[in-house]
């Protein structure tokens, strides 16, 4: 079994559920009283959220790679970021440490591909939603992603994600605003939607929703523990 590292605290509620996720995962397939080999390394959410909101992705960069590189020193041998929106700077954080990272972008296109779907809708910060770098990726998959066209609806979504979601504070009001935002999406033809913010599983799920959903947290976990628990 690898030991994986997992660059948390982006925020640290989604960082509960990945452990959870990891560990739930490596049981489901050793049994017993098997789990995870498992570091965190928990940034300051404060640092992230001013280097993404300034654009300052050098910033952004250094946080995280330094985060990662303690873990590689710790023992990592496998790199998690855990949010969708570190993923800006995935690559380049994957060269510094010179450890396999495993991308949710890409974990999540082959969950889509898997229930052969071609157009999705994309939920999730701002950068993820109006930056290129996120609808790209699932582009490389013959995915296309749609987000909310209304500038209000996503600023509403990112204001949420950092001020309640990030915090824990899960707001019935705000899950009918999210489930207004993807119904439209479903209305322009999305055959799935993706919670491309890992706080977002927080407060929706499958039950919401009559077609598939992608929980990028709970996928993002399995496919590092399928890595983590596959020969060298």
């Amino acid at each position: 079994m690898k030991i994986i590292g997992l660059v948390g605290g982006i925020s640290w509620t989604s960082t509960i559920d990945y452990y959870r996720f990891i560990n739930e995962e490596t049981n489901r397939k050793l049994g017993s009283l098997n789990f995870a080999e498992c570091i965190i390394y928990s940034v300051n959410f404060e640092l992230f959220r001013n280097y993404n909101a300034a654009h300052d992705w050098a910033g952004t960069f250094e946080l995280l790679s330094g985060a990662a590189l303690h873990l590689k020193q710790a023992g990592a041998e496998v790199i998690l970021l855990g949010a969708n929106t570190a993923h800006i700077v995935a690559e380049r954080i994957a060269t510094a440490t010179g450890l396999p990272l495993i991308d949710i972008r890409i974990a999540t296109a082959n969950a889509i591909k898997k229930q052969q779907l071609r157009k999705v809708g994309l939920l999730g910060t701002a950068y993820t939603m109006e930056l290129d770098f996120y609808k790209d990726k699932l582009l490389e998959y013959g995915i296309e992603a749609i987000t909310p066209a209304d500038k209000a609806d996503r600023v509403f979504i990112e204001e949420t994600l950092l001020h309640e979601l990030g915090k824990g504070i899960l707001a019935e009001k705000t899950k009918k605003e999210y489930c207004r935002i993807a119904g439209a999406l479903i209305q322009q033809g999305a055959q799935g939607i993706v919670f491309g913010c890992t706080e977002i599983p927080l407060l929706l799920s499958q039950d919401d929703f009559t077609v598939p959903v992608f929980n990028t947290t709970q996928i993002h976990a399995q496919a590092a523990v399928e890595f983590a628990l596959s020969n060298p």
